[in-house]
Formats: structure tokens, C-alpha cells, sequence
């Protein structure tokens, strides 16, 4: 006899959430988020207004991805499915954050190479670099997160 039940999506808990795709990326958005944040905080960006957007989406997705993990960590999510619609929107918004961030560091970063061996202009491209790569594991984990959500 055939069976007519679907197999519902998963949301980890305890460890399970550093073993798990794509709950596994919530550690490297942690790492190289803290790393943008740190490079624009040690550098000195004379259109101070990209520099104030990019701390504010790199503080703003830290704390928040810091905070996620926690709660899934927890289990405070109880397995529903809202929680995985809620996940997927939150790395969407992450996403769109930070590519938006790191258009205007790049942009800012480009105008300012009138000395490209000074430190400041060493931290930002750093910083431009890392806050891609941030966009790119965020973007990744939207994608699996969409997938989980549509397997619910």
C-alpha cells in the first residue's frame, strides 16, 4: 500500500545545529561578519555615510545571526514551519543588507586609492572582501534556507 504522507522539513536543535545544512553557515556569517564589522570600525572613510551603513548592516546581521543561533540552538523554535518561512526571510533581508553595504564600501573604497599602500586603504579592501564573501555565505544559506522552508 502506498503511503500518501509527505515527509515534513527539520529544524535543528542543540548541536544538531552546527552539523546540519544550512545551519552550519550560521558560524562563518558570525566570523567574516565580525571581521567586516572590525574593518570598517579600524578604518577612517572620509564620506562617513557608506562607512555608517555598512556598521550598521554588519552590527545589525551579527547581533540578529547571533541571536538566531541561539534561538535554534535552544530549540526555542518548536519545528514549525513558520520558523523556517521567518528564517528564510531574515537571511533574504541579510542578503539584500549587505550586497547594498558592500557596493558603496567597494564604490567609496575605489575613490579613495589615491595611495594604495597606506593601511587605511589596506583595512578597506579587506573589508570589501569580507564583506562579499559575508554576502555570498548569507545568499548560500537564503537558497538552502528557501528549499527547507518549501519542504515543510
Amino acid at each position: 500500500m502506498a503511503s500518501n504522507t509527505v515527509t515534513m522539513g527539520h529544524l535543528p536543535s542543540g548541536v544538531g545545529v552546527c552539523t546540519t545544512i544550512p545551519d552550519i553557515l550560521y558560524v562563518p556569517e558570525l566570523i567574516f561578519g565580525g571581521l567586516v564589522w572590525i574593518l570598517v570600525a579600524c578604518t577612517y572613510v572620509v564620506p562617513h555615510n557608506p562607512q555608517g551603513w555598512v556598521m550598521f548592516v554588519s552590527v545589525f546581521c551579527f547581533v540578529m545571526t547571533f541571536i538566531w543561533l541561539v534561538v535554534f540552538a535552544c530549540g526555542s523554535h518548536g519545528n514549525s514551519s513558520g520558523w523556517a518561512a521567518a528564517d528564510f526571510i531574515y537571511h533574504l533581508i541579510a542578503v539584500v543588507f549587505y550586497l547594498s553595504a558592500s557596493v558603496a564600501l567597494a564604490k567609496v573604497t575605489m575613490d579613495f586609492k589615491s595611495d594604495p599602500f597606506t593601511k587605511d586603504y589596506k583595512l578597506d579592501i579587506s573589508a570589501v572582501v569580507f564583506s562579499y564573501v559575508t554576502t555570498l555565505l548569507y545568499f548560500v544559506h537564503t537558497i538552502l534556507s528557501a528549499i527547507r522552508w518549501k519542504s515543510f
